[in-house]
């Protein structure tokens, strides 16, 4: 598994803490970790917006399987991130959170808190939420047992569904936004390495070379 981390402008300086859980989580099991941005308060600017663009590209595409995003509260990265088609991401504040998230819905993507209640303890917490994440098991089996099977059928109807409202191709729904944002979404080196290793998509990866 390929996991891509990208953190917006006023939490940058949390990256590093962040990466670090990260890799001590799922280096052990053979994941790699992709730090698509910001590294630091110093690097190419991202805001929440920027982060959906990031990950859309990068999930569409298959240059990674899974994002870990965030921002202050976590709901901009949510809601950046649910905008687009092909991203299926979650909210995620304790490790009940993740584990939920991994066996009930099943997406690619979660959306955490790196300002609210970041406090004492922090990096345990996101430890423990990347433990839950990651090293449950196979995914999407459900909690409880007894409700696994309407849980595994609805999740796959909300992919479905979301699938079905998005009218425009990928690539049309990328032209239709302010160009601006997007090449700044794609604009630092780190980002860039990432997705043209990775890109399964001759047409997408053409495009993003046009920005840049």
């Amino acid at each position: 598994m390929r996991i891509a981390l990208t953190l917006e402008n006023s939490q940058a300086a949390k990256n590093a803490l962040v990466l670090k859980e990260l890799k001590g989580v799922v280096s052990p099991l053979g994941y790699e970790v992709h730090n698509v941005g910001m590294v630091d308060e110093n690097d190419h600017h991202l805001t929440y917006i920027h982060l959906g663009i990031q990950a859309s590209l990068l999930l569409n595409t298959g240059a990674v399987d899974f994002v870990i995003s965030g921002c202050g509260t976590g709901q901009g990265a949510m809601m950046s991130l649910n905008a687009h088609p092909g991203v299926l991401c979650g909210y995620c504040l304790d490790p009940t959170d993740a584990f939920l998230f991994n066996q009930v819905n099943n997406g690619n993507a979660l959306a955490l808190a790196f300002a609210k209640g970041f406090g004492w303890g922090a990096e345990l917490n996101i430890r423990y939420m990347f433990e839950k994440a990651f090293t449950t098991g196979e995914r999407g089996q459900g909690y409880p047992v007894e409700r696994a099977e309407p849980q595994q059928r609805n999740a796959g109807i909300l992919t479905q569904v979301k699938a079905a409202v998005a009218k425009d191709s990928l690539l049309a729904s990328f032209q239709s936004l302010d160009q601006e944002l997007v090449k700044q979404a794609v604009g630092s080196q780190q980002f860039q390495s990432t997705f043209f290793t990775h890109c399964q998509s001759e047409e997408i990866a053409n495009y993003v070379k046009s920005l840049i």
